[in-house]
């Protein structure tokens, strides 16, 4: 009764012996950390020995996870697998690799390393996809950093998920192979099926997006703080709306990107870059034509508004980036919270570190907060409205949820009243949003220039020897600001911001010095700084 067996086991091992495959197989993946794709080598060697799979070379868990998927998407697609030992290297090894878009590059280099697809077919390709149990592709995050690091690698073919083409569509010159299943990607290998790449003209789609959204000529009265909004967005400045309940700050506020200049090309290609990373990229719009407009709420975490996690992804102020992040009811965020923004707002980039890796993204955003001038929310209210029931010492404990220094970081501080009821039912409409950006536009490009040969984009951004070159006060404005500092006890920092906005203020106004007009509306713009009356 044994005999059978014995025999069946010396015609099994004979059959492994004589197993004539390509035993070693490689395909081309990507791993995304921070906002860059990297290349990475999936190496798959199947030997003689006891059954085994295992996957070496700094795989997350999401990649550990693969194993089963593949071994039954290859299974229920008709590629049985012999009893071997099978090990799967992800090269570089030092490289941290994370996201389950390495599941199609591994079935095709196993199935290339067992003959089932030509090999050499694999070389020119980068492979990305999740599979299903049944073989099906699923979309995967990324795909726009990976199509960007396939051209620069000269990978001619980017075999995808049809649920991804459009997004790798943005990237030029790279031919996109959208597949459904893995039968799909064996078909294409070995040359029994093409499959077309959907026409998509990326400057076309760039323009189609840009939409300015919410108008400012919507908003009645509030001159002055629409004033503030266009300076803010003329030089990239920090603010602050300090008003009552009702004033209209978060509707203001709402409408800050339709007056900021129209995204280049390159800004809208890193935008949504972290948005696809971070898997907020609209199935529809694969290239975003439009500022980004952020407005966590003030529950949000420190991971959360920074970015974090133990494979660290974008927060909010990345998500921001290029755009504007908004905080409204800025005291009732916990002031740890608050405190991971003074690095950001200086340096614009933030880095991420932990023990395998230590990506860094892009931050360079507008900070709009708005807040209540105390905690009732009627400090400072006209009298014959809602009276104010704080005393001074709680208004100052209320503000100082604030730190100075990040008090310090935001270049205007402004007071919105609320509106008078005369005004609410004026029909005459204000400037409408086009003309405002027009005329901010032309001030960006005054700045351009000036900052030609500077990383510098804006006036915001200004170092401090680029304010000694290019904001040089007169004579009369530079005593008005001696006077200032000496009055309001303004720190160095504050000094440096008021400069700023002034130079923001004469590029509005088409003047190459600042003066006392420019000065005394910058120096306006510092109403936080003043000492609460007692």
């Amino acid at each position: 009764m044994q005999r059978p067996s014995v025999f069946v086991s010396i015609i099994r091992f004979v059959s492994q012996l004589l197993f004539q495959g390509i035993m070693i197989a490689q395909a081309n993946a990507a791993t995304v950390l921070g906002i860059e794709a990297h290349p990475i080598t999936v190496e798959v060697d199947v030997a003689i020995g006891l059954s085994a799979f295992n996957i070496v070379g700094l795989p997350d868990n999401t990649i550990r996870e693969s194993r089963d998927r593949i071994l039954a998407a290859l299974s229920n697609c008709g590629f049985a697998l012999p009893p071997r030992k099978i090990v799967v290297n992800l090269a570089p090894a030092q490289l941290k690799k994370v996201g389950a878009g390495f599941d199609l590059p591994i079935a095709v280099a196993l199935l290339a390393a067992m003959g089932h697809c030509p090999a050499e077919r694999l070389k020119n390709c980068l492979f990305a996809g999740e599979l299903s149990l049944e073989g099906s592709l699923r979309s995967v995050r990324g795909v726009l950093p990976m199509a960007l690091m396939a051209r620069r690698q000269q990978l001619s073919q980017l075999v995808l998920p049809v649920a991804n083409e459009l997004e790798a569509g943005v990237v030029p010159e790279l031919q996109r192979v959208p597949v459904k299943h893995l039968r799909d990607v064996i078909a294409f290998l070995r040359n029994e099926q093409d499959f077309p790449q959907t026409e998509l003209d990326a400057e076309s789609l760039f323009q189609q997006h840009q939409q300015l959204g919410e108008d400012l000529q919507d908003v009645k009265g509030q001159e002055h703080v629409k004033r503030a909004l266009e300076v803010a967005a003329a030089g990239g400045h920090n603010l602050l709306m300090l008003g009552p309940p009702g004033s209209g700050k978060t509707m203001l506020a709402r409408r800050m990107v339709s007056i900021l200049p129209p995204p280049s090309f390159d800004e809208a290609l890193e935008v949504t870059q972290i948005h696809s990373i971070a898997g907020l990229l609209p199935a529809d719009r694969p290239l975003l034509g439009t500022r980004p407009f952020r407005t966590p709420h003030h529950t949000i975490s420190s991971a959360g508004l920074a970015g974090g996690g133990s494979i660290p992804g974008p927060g909010e102020i990345s998500l921001a980036h290029n755009g504007v992040l908004f905080l409204d009811e800025l005291p009732e965020f916990p002031r740890a919270v608050l405190e991971l923004l003074r690095q950001p707002l200086e340096d614009r980039r933030l880095t991420i570190s932990r023990s395998a890796m230590a990506p860094e993204f892009p931050c360079d955003f507008m900070l709009l907060a708005a807040m209540n001038p105390c905690p009732c929310g009627f400090y400072g209210s006209p009298v014959g409205s809602q009276s104010c029931r704080c005393s001074p010492h709680l208004v100052q404990k209320y503000r100082s949820k604030i730190s100075g220094p990040l008090l310090d970081r935001i270049d205007l501080h402004l007071q919105v009243p609320v509106v008078d009821p005369s005004e609410l039912g004026d029909q005459r409409r204000g400037e409408s949003s086009t003309t405002i950006r027009h005329r901010v536009t032309v001030a960006r490009r005054v700045q351009e220039q000036r900052f030609l040969n500077s990383p510098t984009r804006s006036n915001a951004g200004m170092s401090r020897r680029e304010l000694e070159n290019f904001a040089t006060p007169s004579p009369a404005a530079l005593k008005l600001l001696e006077q200032a500092m000496q009055q309001m006890q303004l720190s160095a920092r504050a000094y440096d911001r008021i400069l700023k906005v002034a130079n923001t203020i004469a590029d509005l106004a088409g003047v190459e010095t600042i003066d006392t007009p420019q000065l005394a509306e910058a120096v306006q713009y510092r109403g936080l700084d003043r000492p609460l009356p007692v």
